[in-house]
C-alpha cells in the first residue's frame, strides 16, 4: 500500500528528474511542450510538494511518539504509565479510551498548529524556546483545560449523562457543557499530568513490550533513574520481576 509519504518522495524523485532534464536541456523549453514541462518541474510539482509535505507533517505530528519526541515532555508522557486510577490521562491511555498513537493530539486538540491563530502564534513561541531560549522548569497550559476536549467523546455516553456526579445538583450537567465548572475542578478529576511527582508514585510497565515504546524505556532509564524497583507495577504474567508487594512501596515511600 502507498503511503502518503511514499507519495510525496515519488512526487520529488519525479521533479529533480524535470529539473536536471532542462538544466541539461534548456533547449527544450523552446517549444509549448518544453514551456508546459518547465511550468511543471519549476513551479507546479514544488508547490505541490509543499502542500503534501506540510500535511504530512501534520499527521506525524500527531503522534504520541512525536509530541515525546521533545525532552521536556517526555514526563508528561511516562505520566500515561502512572498505576492510579485517578490519573485521568493515564486510565484514559491504558485503557485504550484514547487512541495510543495519538493519545496527546485526542485531548488537545486545539494545540499549537491545530488551534487558532494565537495558538498556532503559540507554537512558534515554543520552537524558539527549544532552540534558543530558556525551557521552563514547569510546562503549563496557556489557559485553562476546555472541557470541549473531554466533551467530544463523553458527551451523549450513558456512563457521562448518568453518572450522579454530574447530575447531583440542578443545571450541573449543563454547567458542565457550557465549560462554567471545570472538569479538572477541585474534588473532581484535579490529577492530571502530575509531572513532577513521579518520583512519588507507582508506575505500571506493560508485560508485552509492544506496549512498552521507546520513549517510555528512555525516560525510565534516563530522566527517572532514581525511582525505586518497588515503583515499576509490572503485568502479573511477567514471573520473572514479580510486581511490588503494597508494604514495599510504602517502605520506599517513607523512605
Amino acid at each position: 500500500m502507498i503511503t502518503p509519504l511514499d507519495a510525496l518522495i515519488a512526487i520529488i524523485a519525479i521533479t529533480l528528474a524535470i529539473d536536471l532534464f532542462l538544466v541539461f536541456r534548456p533547449a527544450a523549453t523552446h517549444g509549448s511542450g518544453g514551456r508546459l514541462l518547465a511550468f511543471l518541474g519549476i513551479f507546479l510539482m514544488p508547490l505541490l510538494i509543499t502542500g503534501m509535505a506540510f500535511d504530512t507533517h501534520m499527521e506525524t505530528s500527531k503522534q504520541t511518539e512525536y509530541c515525546l519526541s521533545c525532552h521536556t515532555m517526555l514526563t508528561h508522557g511516562l505520566s500515561l504509565y502512572v498505576d492510579d486510577k485517578e490519573y485521568i490521562p493515564a486510565v484514559h491511555f491504558q485503557n485504550h479510551r484514547v487512541p495510543k498513537e495519538k493519545a496527546c493530539f485526542t485531548c488537545h486538540t486545539q494545540y499549537t498548529l491545530y488551534g487558532d491563530y494565537a495558538a498556532k502564534m503559540r507554537g512558534l513561541r515554543h520552537i524558539y524556546y527549544q532552540y534558543i531560549g530558556t525551557i521552563p522548569d514547569t510546562i503549563k497550559l496557556h489557559e485553562p483545560y476546555n472541557n470541549r476536549e473531554c466533551l467530544h467523546c463523553h458527551e451523549g455516553a450513558r456512563s457521562f449523562e448518568e453518572q450522579s456526579i454530574h447530575t447531583g445538583s440542578p443545571g450541573q450537567m449543563d454547567s458542565i457543557k457550557r465549560n462554567e465548572i471545570s472538569c479538572l475542578s477541585s474534588g473532581c478529576h484535579d490529577i492530571a499530568h502530575d509531572a513532577m511527582k513521579l518520583d512519588r508514585v507507582q508506575l505500571w510497565e506493560p508485560y508485552d513490550a509492544r506496549y512498552r515504546p521507546a520513549w517510555f524505556l528512555d525516560t525510565l532509564a534516563r530522566s527517572l533513574a532514581h525511582i525505586q524497583p518497588s515503583h515499576i507495577v509490572r503485568s502479573p504474567a511477567e514471573n520473572s520481576t514479580p510486581a511490588a508487594s503494597p508494604d514495599a512501596t510504602s517502605n520506599t515511600e517513607s523512605n
